[in-house]
């Protein structure tokens, strides 16, 4: 969920931080032309002022001294205007020719934005809005304004600017405007996480006690979280189906173990009476003797049954155990059984003689190594081998026992441990399908796993882990 929420906002808050970007460059653009154009308006507005009373028009116009004088002034102010700005200025009568124009020689083209200025300002406008210039574009700023002479307009003042140094100032604007961009997005993509974290943190509590239940920890509850209250709800409502899960399951165990206990009394007198009974019937009775034999395989099955309800609800006393030396003492205790089996069976420690300690229940972990042993020798033909291991990791300790028998297929591995269940290959073989069972239950308590690997070219490898370090109680 996380990978889509917050790729999701980011892009939200980069949508909102580029729809404001754009119109703010705009506008910035904008303001920085305007102020060039109210300074071009301002200088032709003074040369305007200049020429109001020049009424010489053309070559071979008789000029007097005063009129000479103004042209002479006007003249003079446009070249200095000129090389000191290299902005080109001038004024031009309604026939486009000029009066003074700098630099000499400048005419008023035809068409263009030049001569757009100058007809616009023929028609009486103070002002010109020229086009927006943008950094991209290499074209010159043109700014017009009328004199006017006894309310006739009777030359127009123009002034037509380079615009790198505006184009220039408006990259430069844009260039602060988008680090401010970035530095936005870096503190909305800072605050997208954070706000990201804070709507899922109850999400993640929910993921990870949903695991520790699915694995067997049904104590698991989600403590109270922030986040949006929707999610809360969530988190009270999961902690009362946890709640109710747990109860219906302990009810559940409770009669198992009810029902196991209270069966083994009259199974054993029913055992008891048939064993009577087949001392009046003649010897090799066949029917007796398959009787008695599923008398006991019920019997067995009662009594794991009850490991089964014992081993759920119990807890763990974990405390640091050599683990070599508890595998050691098993596999000992299992030697006379695989040789009644005729099966090899073999102990070694990865790290020599050395201890190798991890948190477990000492009784919780022999139980589960036991049924593992007993469903290794069970299932190894005889003349084959069965080889108990341990390897200490840096996290867990392992014990590994691997046999030589049939193996199962991959289909069958991912059902070891179900309840009862045997490969359909192996049902004459005695037991009653709990004992994988009990030992994952055993080994949950205390933080311990089990797992499967097949052998090649035959074979089952069971891997019972522990942890190296004390398991933190969740609740």
């Amino acid at each position: 969920m996380r990978t889509r929420l917050l790729p999701l906002l980011i892009v939200l808050m980069a949508g909102v931080l580029l729809a404001l970007g754009f119109p703010l460059a705009a506008s910035q653009a904008a303001a920085q032309q305007q102020r060039v154009v109210v300074d071009r308006i301002d200088d032709t507005t003074r040369f305007a002022a200049l020429a109001q009373f020049v009424t010489a028009h053309g070559e071979g116009t008789e000029v007097d001294s005063a009129d000479a004088e103004r042209l002479h002034t006007l003249r003079t102010e446009l070249d200095r205007y000129q090389q000191l700005y290299g902005i080109s200025a001038g004024v031009f009568y309604r026939d486009r020719t000029a009066m003074a124009a700098a630099p000499a020689g400048w005419r008023m083209p035809v068409d263009g934005e030049l001569f757009d200025a100058y007809y616009s300002a023929l028609l009486g406008r103070r002002a010109h809005d020229p086009e927006q210039v943008w950094p991209w574009q290499s074209r010159e700023l043109a700014i017009a304004s009328p004199i006017v002479r006894d309310g006739d307009v009777v030359a127009v003042v123009v002034t037509e600017s380079p615009t790198g140094a505006l184009r220039g100032r408006i990259l430069h604007g844009w260039l602060l405007l988008i680090a401010g961009e970035l530095a936005a997005m870096a503190i909305a993509m800072l605050f997208a996480v954070r706000l990201t974290a804070w709507v899922l943190l109850p999400v993640a509590k929910l993921d990870r006690v949903t695991h520790d239940i699915a694995t067997g920890r049904m104590a698991s509850r989600v403590g109270a979280a922030g986040g949006p209250p929707e999610l809360r709800r969530l988190a009270r409502s999961f902690n009362e189906m946890a709640d109710n899960v747990e109860a219906v399951l302990e009810q559940q165990r409770a009669f198992v173990a009810d029902a196991s206990h209270q069966l083994r009394n009259p199974l054993s007198a029913l055992l008891l009476r048939i064993e009577l009974l087949g001392l009046e019937l003649p010897a090799g009775h066949t029917e007796a003797e398959s009787v008695k034999e599923e008398g006991h395989r019920l019997a067995q099955v009662l009594d794991d049954l009850l490991g089964l309800a014992v081993a759920e609800r119990s807890g763990s006393h974990l405390a640091v155990t050599d683990i070599a030396e508890l595998a050691r003492v098993r596999a000992a205790a299992w030697e006379a059984a695989a040789e009644h089996a005729g099966v090899t069976l073999t102990f070694r420690v990865a790290t020599g003689d050395s201890p190798v300690e991890a948190w477990a229940d000492k009784v919780a972990l022999s139980s589960a190594l036991d049924a593992v042993l007993d469903n290794a020798i069970k299932f190894t033909p005889v003349g084959e081998s069965v080889t108990v291991a341990v390897d200490g990791g840096l996290d867990q300790v392992a014990v590994r026992v691997a046999d030589h028998g049939p193996g199962l297929a991959d289909d069958e591995i991912d059902r070891i441990g179900d309840r009862f269940w045997r490969s359909a290959r192996h049902q004459n073989v005695h037991g009653s399908g709990l004992g994988l069972s009990i030992a994952r239950a055993l080994l949950s308590q205390g933080g311990g796993a089990i797992s499967y690997t097949k052998r090649e070219p035959h074979g089952l490898e069971v891997v019972l882990t522990v942890p190296r370090t004390a398991p933190v109680p969740t609740g």
